[in-house]
């Protein structure tokens, strides 16, 4: 069968999509596959609450709460609508800022506790604030301080500052209102009725100049793959999502692939995580810490909360961003990809998957379909350190992870994977031969240090500087032999470094 009759083969699918936005169901005949939720909420919904600010899931003042069915409960996250695709929120429910309100028009007990504690001064930050807060509190109904900061990771206030906010968000959990409670018990229940009776199967839409899938199983996303090698594949939008709103350019061929079952679990065999592509980033993050816990701050400061809600950890391997975060960590600890091209598998070390810059070793009509990370040995060491001018919601300037195992006091294995020095992530195989075989010393790491030079000739641009990136890979190194090794090394060597 050729491509041509491959094609004419495929299931159509419906072509409408249907979502509920505050209780409200919406139905659209042949959707604008390049539309965002948020140009829908404003322009065609009316609901004006929901604000644009960046335009690329950073500043928070788009965050609506999304909800869906899954394993038959509902599950409700926050979720930036500015990148979100419309087509992808086909089954789900959308709750802005002004779904929160009572029926009596009074406010939800989050909404009024920033207006007594002047949480708000121009407001447009509030309405992502408030939704945020609200996402968190579905999840976890009394959240200490520690998980209201991490809720708010991806909201940005320029006016009012955080403590106003926090404050109120801890007022709202130590009053701990049975009534809020009961209010969104009952508003869940509601939801769940709604969305278990929303339409299922595949989706197909074709507009001029517009093509768009959204299959459920995994064999018809590989005829469709394969039938449409030029389409991009869409998971999270978190990244292609820019694509429309920053680069204003078109998508015209879209397959998107969150939809898939099979493409969205996570399972737990004697030897390694199994994690489908389009995983989110929140649902894969737990299990890789509970199978490696020194990755905890690793995952946490890992974009932000409503991106890692959308994004998918296969997306962001796809992409092959020269500054993901993933990549360095999975690298170190050994990940493979399982790729599929029609009926046709196979496997690749990630560290294989990258011959250039934002290039792959994909064919046309091949895509990832899950990535194995093999489970940890008692024996290896394992630390990721992520360097950025902020804590929260920033890239890497430098991004490395380090996997040791020894034997006897010596490197028997060394896996160190960089992200933020090459125009790939990329592996330090110069570093890891100067470890090979030696004893886990300061003489040995102070050499092992040098040989980074050897790996990376990273460049200069508005994160870091090219000197700054290189001293900061050999300290990273550094710290990972301090915090393994028990040793207090001499630190003042590398106060003195000189910045080569």
């Amino acid at each position: 069968m050729d491509m041509t009759d491959l094609a004419a083969a495929l299931p159509r699918g419906r072509d409408a999509i249907s979502f509920f936005i505050n209780g409200e169901k919406h139905t659209i005949a042949c959707p604008d596959s390049n539309r965002t939720l948020l140009t829908y909420l404003r322009e065609v919904a009316g609901l004006a609450g929901t604000k644009e600010g960046c335009a690329e899931g950073d500043c928070g003042a788009c965050t609506v709460v999304v909800s869906e069915r899954t394993d038959g409960s509902i599950r409700s996250r926050a979720t930036n609508s500015c990148i979100q695709l419309l087509p992808t929120l086909d089954g789900k429910e959308v709750t802005t800022v002004e779904g929160l309100k009572r029926a009596d028009g009074s406010l939800a007990p989050i909404q009024m506790a920033l207006v007594d504690g002047h949480g708000s001064q121009c407001g447009f930050c509030t309405p992502g604030f408030v939704m945020s807060l609200h996402a968190a509190s579905l999840s976890e109904t009394r959240p200490d301080r520690d998980a209201i900061e991490c809720a708010l990771a991806g909201n940005l206030c320029r006016c009012t500052g955080y403590r106003p906010i926090v404050d109120a968000a801890e007022r709202v959990a130590r009053q701990g209102d049975a009534r809020e409670v009961e209010h969104i018990r009952t508003q869940r229940s509601h939801c769940h009725d709604r969305l278990s009776q929303m339409a299922q199967g595949s989706i197909a839409v074709e507009l001029p100049g517009r093509r768009y899938w959204s299959p459920t199983s995994l064999d018809e996303l590989a005829e469709l793959r394969l039938a449409n090698p030029e389409a991009r594949l869409l998971a999270g939008g978190t990244d292609l999502g820019l694509t429309v709103t920053k680069k204003r350019q078109d998508l015209p061929s879209l397959i998107h692939v969150g939809r898939v079952a099979e493409l969205r679990t996570v399972v737990r065999t004697d030897s390694h995580l199994e994690i489908g592509a389009a995983v989110t980033l929140t649902d894969a993050f737990p299990p890789l810490v509970e199978a490696y816990p020194t990755l905890a701050e690793w995952a946490r400061r890992f974009a932000s909360p409503p991106i890692r809600n959308s994004g998918t950890l296969g997306g962001n391997i796809g992409n092959g961003s020269p500054i993901g975060d993933s990549m360095p960590v999975l690298m170190a600890i050994g990940a493979s990809l399982l790729l599929r091209r029609g009926q046709v598998t196979r496997e690749v070390a990630l560290d294989e998957f990258y011959p250039g810059y934002q290039r792959t070793v994909l064919m046309p009509g091949e895509f990832v379909e899950r990535i194995r990370v093999p489970l940890p040995d008692t024996k290896r060491l394992v630390r990721a350190y992520k360097i950025s001018k902020r804590f929260d919601q920033d890239i890497s300037a430098v991004c490395a992870a380090f996997a040791i195992e020894l034997e006897g006091g010596r490197v028997k294995e060394a896996r160190i994977g960089f992200g933020g020095m090459a125009a790939t992530p990329k592996r330090a195989s110069h570093c890891e031969a100067a470890l090979l075989g030696r004893r886990w010393e300061e003489s040995v790491v102070l050499g092992a240090m040098d040989a980074l030079d050897s790996d990376f000739q990273p460049i200069d641009d508005m994160r870091a500087s090219r000197g700054y990136r290189r001293m900061v890979a050999r300290n990273l190194l550094y710290k990972c032999f301090l915090e393994t090794s028990g040793s207090t090394g001499r630190i003042s060597v590398l106060a003195n470094e000189a910045v080569r």
